[in-house]
This record gives structure tokens, sequence and C-alpha cells, in this order.
């Protein structure tokens, strides 16, 4: 009899893209496995999901909104649903294990599943664990993280290292270097510098890039800059006719195999996901963590690069004064990239979707 796997969580790429590469690990290595997807109604994964090719049922839940507090009225109820209909799934699908990988939705289906008995897996993305993830980790049965040290939010015999599951094709860029200059139209033989603030796009990078146009042209650096779908229009309509022909302006990247592999350097924000595909493809990264997260979670994921000299970190607050004369500096600099290069290598963990799904199998045996 086939073994049924329940997976839970998204909101964002973060928590979506380690849920599906779990997921496609488990088929892999099982390929009767019967997988059933659970998210919030309305979030990214309820179209990124089947997408992919697997079913997806969504809740009625929300996090807490702090801007207004008479939209969080409504949350006791709204959890009190997700959890009836939580218990219905489960029994519906007759599920033998349950992930979670965080977000909304991860919350109300993993504590019906312990409330049943049925083991569960966590898979913590961030160095800093979120609120729910730390609850839910006194029943679960297993604990997969990303960082060393999470014994500070999880019983220790619990904790798996797996590091997280990333995007195979996206970090497959072995020879890809010269087909991917020739895909954005640029040159070889030039340094070549990737910013990207995530498929939303970061503000604060795109001032940043959009100030140092000239200082790049000056040094002949190429950019690939992903700024964001929500900000595209705006910047392409401010460049128009002045945007620098070594400048590519891109609202998201299709092919990110092809955007790393031209890469010689990357200034990045600093979400687990990002990190984790970095780490894989091995450049010289600039971190400019995200102020707007809970628990300012991307600073402590970067300075755990930053204290293994794997990356350099210029905080949000400062970027618009240094991030530049960062860039620049370590464009110069071979020594710096090449250490940066070799030690973020070090941190990569390849195969983190195989060992979890090799994991929640145990739970069913």
């Amino acid at each position: 009899m086939a073994h049924k796997v329940i997976i839970s969580g998204g909101g964002t790429g973060g928590h979506i893209f380690p849920a599906i590469a779990i997921a496609n690990a488990l088929k892999r290595l099982q390929p009767d496995v019967e997988i059933l997807f659970v998210g919030a109604n309305g979030r990214m994964e309820m179209e990124r999901v089947p997408a992919a090719g697997y079913e997806i049922v969504g809740l009625d839940i929300q996090g807490i909104d702090r801007k207004s507090l008479v939209k969080n009225l409504g949350l006791p109820f709204k959890m009190l649903d997700s959890l009836l209909k939580a218990r219905r799934l489960i029994k519906s699908f007759k599920a033998d294990v349950a992930v979670g990988v965080g977000g909304y939705a991860s919350g109300p289906l993993l504590m019906m599943a312990n409330a049943l008995g049925l083991p569960t897996l966590i898979q913590e993305q961030n160095s800093y664990a979120g609120v729910t993830n730390k609850r839910l980790g006194r029943k679960a049965s297993k604990i997969c993280v990303a960082y060393e040290g999470m014994d500070k939010f999880f019983p220790a015999q619990k904790i798996l290292l797996t590091g997280n599951p990333i995007r195979r094709s996206s970090v497959q860029i072995e020879g890809r270097e010269r087909e991917g200059l020739a895909s954005f139209g640029l040159q070889e033989g030039k340094k070549t510098l990737l910013v990207t603030g995530g498929s939303l796009g970061a503000k604060t990078l795109n001032d940043c890039v959009l100030a140092g146009l000239d200082s790049f042209v000056e040094q002949d650096i190429q950019v690939i800059w992903q700024c964001g779908s929500y900000y595209y229009e705006a910047l392409k309509n401010t460049l128009v006719d002045r945007l620098p022909a070594n400048v590519v302006l891109l609202p998201f990247l299709q092919r990110m195999d092809y955007a790393y592999a031209a890469a010689d350097f990357v200034v990045s924000r600093a979400g687990a996901g990002t990190i984790s595909e970095l780490c894989a493809v091995g450049k010289p990264v600039i971190l400019v963590p995200s102020p707007n997260v809970a628990e300012d979670h991307q600073t402590k994921n970067a300075k755990a690069l930053v204290s293994k000299d794997a990356a350099i970190l210029v905080s949000d607050i400062s970027a618009r004064t240094n991030l530049v004369d960062t860039i620049i500096s370590l464009a110069n600099d071979e020594a710096k990239c090449f250490e940066l290069s070799e030690q973020i290598s070090k941190l990569a963990m390849l195969d983190a979707d195989e060992t979890i799904a090799k994991e929640v199998l145990k739970l069913i045996r």
C-alpha cells in the first residue's frame, strides 16, 4: 500500500520551493508515494504547487496583522476552523506522516497531526526559528535544520542538520557562463554583478543600484539587475533612454542558472533559500538583509555566513551610503573574491531534499 505524506506551509518562495523539493525527492525515492499539500487560501502556494504537479487544499488562515488590530478579531475563529478542516483532511487522506515547512498553514495542520498521534517533521529554513515552529518542535518527531546551534530553539535529540532543499535546476551552472552571458546580451571577459532582491524586489537594493550606475560604468562592471515586478515599470520609465548598455534591468529571472553562471559576484537579500542556493553556486556574495522580516532572521542568517568568512554583510540602514563602494572594492580585490568563494562553497549541502525525504520515510516505517 502506498505511503501518504501531507506537506503544509508556504506564504513565500522561501517556504514553497523547499516544500516542492522535498515532494520531488520523495517521488524519486518512492515513486508510488501519495502527496497532498495544505496551504493558506490566497497565498502564493495555491498557484505554485499545482504548477509543480501536486494537489493542494487551502485553509482560511492568516498571520497577525501588526498594523490593524481590527483585522485580527477574526483570527481565533479562523484558527478553529482551520484546525477542524486540518483534522478532516488528515483523516480523509489517511496520512501516514505530516511535514511542516513554515508559513501560516503549517501551524494548524501540524498541531492537529500531533493531536492525532501522527509522526511529524519540521523543516526550519532559518538560523532563528519562528514562533510557530518553536511551539511545534516540542511534539515533532524530527526537526531538520540548515544552521548549527539550533538546540537553543529545539530539543537537541530531535535535530538533524540537513541544510535547505534548493531548486536543483537553479544551481546547475557548470560550463554555462558563456551561455548565461549571451542570454542577457552581455560580454565575455568583463566583471559581471548580479543584484537580486527576490521575486518581489527590494527597494533598498534598487535605490543603491540606481545611485551607482555611473560608478559601475566607470569601473566597466556589467550588471544583471533583478529589480522585482513591483518596481520594474517605475524604474524602466525613470531610466528610459539612459539605461547604460552594460546594465540589464529585469522584473524577475526566468533562468536563475544563467544569472548565477554569468555573475562573478552577487548582491542579495539574506533569505534562507537564497543563501542555500548561493552556497551551492559558490560565488562571492554581499548580503543586505531585509529588516522587514520576523525576528530580524535575515540578519541572523547573514551573520552565520560572515562568522565563517563566507560573505560580506552590509546592513539595510547603511546600504545607501556603503553598498556601491563595497561592491567596487570587492570587484577590485581578487584575493577577497577567492576567499569568499572558497568559504561559502564549503557550506553547500546539495542533497538536503533527499536527506529530508529519507527522514520522512523513516518516520512512516
